[in-house]
């Protein structure tokens, strides 16, 4: 099979000549970008010293590239984002050493200069002359969010507000997608991934929208999950308004990448923490589930595109309301979480959703454990999750700065790859 076949297979619950392997075929299933660093240094593929990109300058992820891909074998690849987090194009390539030390190129737009406490700070498109939208703590390895909320006013507030971020595809970002699709489609047999945006109904990391210069609306994060309770009216009108754009622009990138794309990533939204939900699945039925559902099924219907649903922590309650939502992917799969043991995984939902990770826990095994102990656990979650034929290997969520990259290795070497 081509790593095509293989995951289309995977994806109807049938059984593939060898297991599905990803590193990076989503925005959760990378790697930070120290750890990708010490791979390819590791698998000689760069020369000492060499940095490597920052494709994603919010959780600081590395770039994943095809010499990559084929070195560990992997099945699919994702299409990069042509911006960042914080609105600014992925391109002029600068050098910079992150605090642990790591060769890195980031975008000629984040900012490497840190203030007098020596921390970091990031801008809406790079532009310093309003309030900042992302910080770097000194010695951090990640940006966080800035919350820029303006005073609320109950009788001001206006769902458009919180629209203003949505709307039509540009050209730009619509020539990006279709002409990075058009390559790899041409040069490789990987299954290809993309991020449809505006897909995302509530997901906590765009709430504060660090792209924009003057966000309006309910920024707030905490402010934002009172509202789920106090101003669900609100949100419905948000989220059903947000789905018709989402639907608008599904029609317009399928017209210019067809089914050459398999998987598309569209909700990122949390709604468990590490020991239960912080949603209950009659609130996810009566304020996600609709609009989840109209985009679901338009894609269904109209295209050949299977769906993937992000969700960490203990999820396991809401998983039949994501397949009835018609997600057909499940990421990350946090085995570590309460309820989340992937043998009860499997008995109730294997036949009905995809399992997109769990491979190994990046919170303790991967980067404290030893490697036989990697070894170990990843071998004992493959034999698990193949179970029913729908399972995507990939460790949970992006492996973490210092995680030893003997261990990284140690988990591709325990799903057969020569490293």
């Amino acid at each position: 099979m081509t790593s095509r076949e293989r995951v289309a297979a995977v994806l109807n619950h049938e059984r593939p000549d060898r297991l599905v392997v990803d590193l990076g075929g989503m925005h959760c299933s990378g790697a930070h970008v120290s750890v990708i660093y010490g791979l390819r240094q590791a698998l000689g593929l760069d020369a000492p010293g060499t940095p490597v990109k920052v494709r994603d300058s919010y959780q600081m992820a590395g770039e994943i590239g095809l010499d990559l891909i084929e070195a560990l074998q992997l099945d699919i690849v994702l299409v990069p984002s042509r911006t960042s987090m914080f609105g600014h194009p992925n391109d002029d390539w600068k050098p910079w050493t992150t605090f642990d030390g790591t060769p890195a190129l980031v975008p000629g737009l984040f900012n490497t200069e840190p203030d007098e406490r020596g921390d970091i700070y990031q801008y809406p498109e790079g532009d310093r002359s309003v309030a900042p939208s992302g910080m770097m703590p000194e010695g951090g390895y990640y940006n966080d969010a800035e919350i820029r909320q303006d005073p609320i006013d109950e009788s001001k507030l206006d769902p458009a507000d919180n629209l203003q971020e949505f709307g039509p595809i540009s050209d730009e970002d619509l020539q990006f997608m279709k002409s990075h699709v058009d390559h790899l489609y041409e040069e490789t047999e990987l299954a290809i991934t993309i991020g449809v945006p505006g897909a995302a109904f509530g997901d906590i990391a765009l709430v504060p929208a660090p792209w924009l210069k003057h966000p309006r609306g309910i920024r707030d994060l905490e402010e934002w999950y009172a509202s789920t309770v106090i101003r669900p009216d609100y949100l419905k009108a948000v989220f059903s308004q947000q789905a018709n754009i989402c639907i608008e622009n599904i029609k317009t990138i399928y017209d210019a990448v067809g089914d050459r794309v398999q998987l598309v990533s569209l909700d990122g939204a949390d709604f468990a923490t590490q020991n239960g939900l912080f949603c209950s699945p009659e609130t996810y039925a009566d304020l996600y589930l609709p609009y989840a559902k109209k985009v679901n099924d338009f894609i269904h219907d109209h295209t050949g595109w299977k769906t993937v649903k992000h969700c960490c922590g203990a999820c396991e309650p809401l998983i039949p309301k994501f397949a009835e939502a018609g997600y057909d992917v499940l990421n990350p799969v946090q085995c570590s979480a309460k309820g989340m043991d992937p043998e009860l995984l499997v008995e109730r939902h294997g036949d009905r959703i995809v399992f997109w990770g769990g491979g190994v826990d990046t919170q303790q095994t991967l980067p404290f454990g030893t490697p036989d102990e990697v070894r170990a656990q990843v071998r004992k979650r493959v034999e698990i999750l193949s179970r029913k034929n729908g399972f995507i290997f990939n460790a949970i969520h992006v492996i973490q700065c210092s995680t030893p990259v003997e261990n990284v290795r140690a988990m591709f070497q325990a799903v057969g790859r020569d490293v």
